[in-house]
């Protein structure tokens, strides 16, 4: 018998709205303390801790505090890589949690020609198995080739970061078929944003809403405590942090507007400060919605280039933040 906690996408750094980011963390917070509260074996997280492989170093420190009341509970973390916290060159911070000993990534793979072998992570009769979420759901392909090694007599967790077709719904994306995974007790998914379950496969959703549509079709964050002593025994836990609320707004068709010539004659008092002046300066002359966005547009042109991330990586991870600040899909 086994009573384990299961949770997914928590994008930890994933807002640049710091009150959102606020909220977001308070939600892994209220996570990690009903777990201890609630005195799960383990935990179990499908994928995506994190927004992005190198997340800023304030985020970190946050985590590890987390972290460190679990294992000061003494209850084990087993996890994989999502699609976001994923990395090309197999180095990412999650490593860096493993090495102080707050979790164990259980992705443990032997490549053959025609399958992929896993091997389990013991802990106390149960095998954990995973292989983790790649970018653009290249993960697909390989999962569909997974066996597992045995473990006999043991309750057995296969850990996915990816689509499955019950949740696909009517999106052309390639996907799993979640009835031709290899034969396990508990299927912990992660990837799909949604509370979706199907048999004993679980999405347990997210955390915490990813973006502003998810606050408003999600609304809350969630997560599953899994207690195999009980008749059901898949509860549902919801992170309710604050009510959301939605405006909707009329917005006016502007295809033939044009905007006016700007003069950009502007006097700076002081020039250490030239760029913070000349927002404000600028923003006060020509009022708009847009100019709230503009601080937050130039902290990313600010980042840098991580040791280790290819140029790839870095101007997709650019895109990516600037899309989450303009709210574009």
């Amino acid at each position: 018998m086994v009573n384990f906690a299961h949770f997914a996408d928590v994008h930890l750094g994933g807002w640049r709205q710091g009150p959102m980011q606020d909220l977001n963390f308070m939600a892994f917070q209220k996570v990690v303390q009903t777990c201890i509260e609630r005195k799960v074996d383990f935990v179990l997280v499908a994928g995506d801790l994190f927004d992005s492989a190198y997340p800023p170093i304030e985020t970190l420190k946050e985590t590890f505090a987390e972290f460190k009341k679990l294992k000061d509970a003494k209850i084990p973390v087993f996890m994989i890589a999502g699609s976001h916290d994923y990395s090309v060159s197999g180095k990412t911070f999650l490593d860096v949690l493993e090495k102080a000993g707050f979790c164990k990534n259980v992705f443990d793979a032997e490549f053959k020609e025609e399958e992929i072998r896993l091997s389990p992570t013991i802990h106390e009769g149960v095998a954990i198995y995973g292989y983790p979420g790649r970018k653009s759901g290249l993960e697909v392909q390989d999962i569909k080739k997974i066996k597992l090694n045995d473990a006999p007599g043991m309750f057995k967790i296969l850990m996915l970061h990816t689509t499955m077709d019950k949740v696909r719904g009517v999106l052309p994306i390639e996907c799993v078929e979640a009835d031709n995974l290899p034969e396990a007790n508990y299927y912990a998914l992660g990837h799909i944003h949604v509370d979706f379950r199907y048999k004993n496969l679980i999405y347990p959703g997210p955390v915490f809403p990813n973006n502003f549509t998810e606050l408003e079709t999600v609304e809350n964050g969630s997560f599953y405590i899994v207690d195999t002593e009980l008749l059901n025994p898949f509860e549902k836990i919801e992170i309710k942090i604050k009510e959301t609320l939605s405006i909707e707004i009329e917005l006016k068709n502007t295809h033939d507007l044009k905007t006016k010539d700007i003069d950009f004659n502007i006097k700076i008092k002081n020039k250490n400060n030239l760029e913070e002046e000349t927002i404000q300066k600028y923003s006060a002359e020509n009022p708009s919605e847009f100019n709230e966005i503009i601080p937050q547009l130039m902290n990313i042109l600010s980042i840098e280039k991580q040791e280790g991330e290819t140029v790839d990586s870095f101007n997709t991870r650019l895109l990516g933040e600037s899309r989450k600040v303009l709210d574009i899909e």
